[in-house]
């Protein structure tokens, strides 16, 4: 299983999102996520996510906090985990990244993006600003249809 991560940097109602509209054959073209990527090695999830927001857009977080696992599975492809996690103390100076445009959304704005199906379901629990942790298990066909939603074990 493919690990990867994925960061929501927050400031006052505003949280940085990446529309992903610059690299060729990219899953995510067209779509708005939060920053990060995939794990190297044995890195973990955490460092993975650290790394990626300063990769991403220059910023280092100092209060990173764990959201819950999102596990894609696809009819042929790999399926993948992804940690998310959110930040509000972050410094250093917002720079350009070569996976798309990073924009400060309005929280009231967000579901209103093209995402992806999966990830309204998951961005609704974060801007309700639910505490508990989540796991959920999204199945996708091969044209990245939503197929099922789960509820993984506790985490």
């Amino acid at each position: 299983m493919k690990r990867s991560t994925c960061v929501y940097l927050q400031q006052d109602s505003f949280w940085l999102m990446l529309f992903r509209n610059k690299k060729q054959d990219d899953v995510n073209q067209g779509k708005w996520i939060g920053v990060g990527g995939k794990a190297e090695g044995n890195e973990t999830y955490e460092a993975c996510a650290l790394r990626e927001v300063k990769e991403e857009t220059g910023l280092d977080v100092f209060d990173l906090t764990f959201r819950g696992f999102v596990d894609f599975h696809y009819d042929i492809k790999e399926p993948e985990r992804i940690a998310i996690y959110t930040g509000t103390r972050f410094s250093g100076s917002l720079q350009e990244t070569r996976e798309g445009e990073l924009a400060w959304i309005a929280e009231k704005d967000i579901l209103s993006l093209p995402l992806w199906e999966g990830d309204r379901i998951f961005l609704k629990r974060l801007l309700n600003h639910e505490e508990a942790v989540f796991h959920l298990v999204l199945h996708y066909n091969n044209n990245d249809e939503l197929l099922s939603v789960s509820e993984g074990e506790t985490v």
